[in-house]
């Protein structure tokens, strides 16, 4: 009866519980059970070592990392019967227990923090997937292969090019983008930020990067000083988006291309908390027509990234500007994958 009072005790918080309910649908490390869960390490961690120490979650080393499972003696659980018989209970005292929480794990799917550990679940999973991490079911490790060397072979491509990525963050876009870039205008509103990324440049001996502070509504450039204007996930920060792209537009040379990455309407609503958002997302027509309204022509929408289950869909969109950017007969173009 102790030992029972023990585990119920230890059920009986609810981060533990939704630690549980994720390691139902894969393996996580530390610091992405960290991302799902919305705590700090320190915390899930602790919970972790009380759950394996209770039996309820096993742990297995692979490249370096840690990754936390549910117990195989918990997780057979949901394909035993719920009417368990007294022997099995002997032989097996865990897998009883998961049929019970998980039937209150499918209850609450709809509560609005488990579906935020959900979306922030699918975005580790994408995050894997893109990273060329691990290939098929068997997690078979297949040296080499990166979305970065794709990138940057890519580059390889193109002309040399001027650049503003505006709404530049730590600057990792930025230094990717600097490999084929004559110049990189990364321009951010943040001191703190920009003290950040400049710093990762100097580690890794980048000089063709102006680091620049100003707000989306003002940059800091002149007229048509640049072959691309970059907004990857900022957008949705602008007080006011068309303002925005009215600028990135003023700062391209005629001919030039405004490229923006961002998240298809969404209603996750925990990112405006925990990153500031200011919108969820934007409609592909409203993308469209923001590009237009800045007088873009030969406009494009259509979707750069999308999983089955993720509730972000990523939009890639863009428009040139004319040699004549007082022409107001635009064309536009959605396409949709």
């Amino acid at each position: 009866m102790n030992r029972a009072s023990a585990l119920f005790r230890l059920l009986g918080d609810s981060t533990r519980l939704r630690l549980l309910r994720v390691l139902a649908q894969d393996r996580f490390n530390v610091t992405e059970l960290t991302g799902i869960l919305g705590v700090a390490q320190s915390g899930a961690s602790r919970h972790l070592s009380l759950l394996k120490d209770a039996g309820l979650v096993t742990e297995e080393r692979e490249a370096g990392f840690v990754y936390y499972r549910l117990a195989d003696d918990l997780s057979t659980g949901s394909r035993s019967s719920r009417a368990a018989s007294r022997d099995e209970v002997r032989r097996n005292g865990r897998a009883p227990l998961w049929p019970l929480l998980e039937a209150q794990f499918e209850d609450a799917g709809e509560d609005r923090g488990v579906r935020e550990d959900d979306s922030r679940l699918h975005e580790v999973l994408r995050l894997r997937r893109e990273n060329f991490e691990t290939h098929g079911a068997a997690r078979q490790l297949v040296p080499g292969r990166s979305w970065a060397a794709w990138a940057r072979a890519l580059g390889h491509l193109l002309p040399p090019l001027d650049v503003a990525d505006i709404g530049c963050g730590e600057g990792y876009l930025t230094l990717e983008a600097s490999r084929w870039a004559r110049t990189v205008y990364a321009i951010d509103r943040s001191d703190r930020v920009l003290e950040r990324a400049r710093a990762l440049a100097a580690r890794r001996h980048v000089t063709n990067v102006r680091w620049k502070k100003g707000d989306l509504a003002r940059l800091p450039l002149r007229n048509e000083v640049v072959d691309v204007a970059l907004l990857s996930q900022a957008l949705h920060h602008a007080a006011d988006p068309e303002e925005a792209l009215a600028e990135a537009a003023r700062v391209l040379r005629p001919g030039g291309r405004v490229l923006v990455l961002d998240l298809r309407e969404h209603d996750q609503e925990w990112v405006s908390r925990r990153f500031g958002d200011r919108r969820l997302g934007f409609p592909d027509a409203e993308l469209d027509r923001l590009l237009r309204g800045a007088g873009l022509h030969d406009v494009r929408v259509q979707v750069g990234a999308r999983q089955t289950g993720d509730p972000f869909t990523v939009l890639i969109a863009s428009g040139t500007k004319p040699p004549d950017s007082s022409a107001r007969n635009r064309t536009s173009h959605i396409a949709h994958r």
